[in-house]
């Protein structure tokens, strides 16, 4: 009895997969609720400007500018965002996560 169960079941496979009621499925999922398709506007564009003292890499979405990267020839990077969009550039360490101190808990109960 043992050995004809897998048999059997190794039997009705191929009536199982011969089944009409399957259908295929979509080529491409739908996007979730809310999701916007792929739009090639929302993409950064990147120019990058390279003069003598410095190499600038501009971030713009839409055409607007929002984030500058800039790379001294003498130095580290560093990074300049308009974070309110108003145009007003501040310095932002986008590399390095912000300071957090470290917090324990003396006395619980």
């Amino acid at each position: 009895m043992r050995r004809l169960l897998p048999i059997l079941l190794l039997a009705s496979l191929p009536a199982w997969a011969q089944n009409g009621d399957l259908q295929p499925l979509p080529a491409v999922p739908p996007p979730p609720p809310g999701m916007e398709a792929f739009d090639a506007a929302l993409e950064p564009q990147v120019t990058i400007v390279k003069a003598e003292k410095e190499t600038r890499e501009e971030y713009r979405i839409r055409g607007k500018l929002y984030m500058v990267k800039v790379t001294p020839s003498v130095g580290p990077s560093y990074y300049l965002v308009d974070r309110q969009g108003d145009g007003h550039f501040i310095e932002a360490d986008i590399a390095q996560p912000p300071i957090k101190p470290p917090m324990w808990i003396i006395h619980s109960w």
